[in-house]
């Protein structure tokens, strides 16, 4: 759990922005910092025993920087808003599938799977969906995937228009052929974060996940013939 003191700092960090304020604010920020270091230290002590692949993560690999990279991007708005935690057995940064938890005000969600995979990575991806679509099915049909994520996410922006080069038009995993991301999300309400049992209920529905992200490295650890 957060306190409602960090949610609190991230609430006015969404307000006030700038450089300016943020340093008048420095000692906030290293009590939120203390906790969120916390919170990632608890999901990794819940999750592990649930994924033994995440044994090796440490509180370091699974956070982010409060800064943001502005340098492509129209919102100049330094700093990030939001909180995220990211479990993967690539560690961050490392194109492998893994566990997200995000926490921002009225865009708070869980996922996980792969998201926004390179060109190399994309292509190994969908070939295993297309050799060993029977095996993503059985997944994707479990009982308690469907409780909590319900299928793949597939929108306009994840999806391509036609069918990807290589494959035919009537595979019967055309739907998932087509996507560019490879993830599974579930949106909750932020008031979550601060009861004592949100790591513990969260860690339970994220583990629904496993299968789907044992798919995915299976594929991005298949070497080309």
């Amino acid at each position: 759990m957060l306190t409602k003191e960090s949610l609190q700092f991230l609430d006015d960090l969404k307000k006030n922005n700038n450089r300016d304020w943020f340093q008048d604010n420095k000692k906030r920020y290293e009590v939120f910092k203390k906790d969120y270091h916390q919170l990632v230290s608890d999901f990794l002590d819940a999750m592990k025993p649930l994924d033994p692949s995440l044994e090796l993560l440490e509180v370091k690999n699974c956070t982010f920087r409060i800064n943001r990279d502005i340098r492509f991007s129209k919102d100049k708005s330094p700093y990030k808003a939001h909180l995220g935690v990211w479990m993967s057995t690539g560690a961050k940064g490392a194109n492998r599938a893994g566990y997200y938890v995000h926490i921002e005000k009225g865009a708070s969600f869980i996922a996980g799977g792969f998201y926004s995979p390179d060109p190399e990575d994309l292509k190994k991806v969908r070939k295993e969906i297309a050799f060993f679509y029977d095996d993503l099915q059985e997944i994707l049909n479990d009982k308690n995937f469907k409780k909590e994520f319900g299928s793949l996410d597939i929108n306009e922006n994840n999806s391509l228009k036609s069918m990807p080069r290589g494959y035919e038009k009537d595979h019967p995993a055309i739907e998932f052929l087509k996507l560019k991301s490879f993830t599974a999300t579930q949106k909750y309400d932020i008031s979550e974060v601060t009861q004592k049992d949100f790591v513990s209920k969260v860690s339970k529905k994220l583990i629904a996940l496993k299968p789907l992200n044992e798919f995915i490295n299976r594929a991005l650890d298949t070497e080309e013939f």
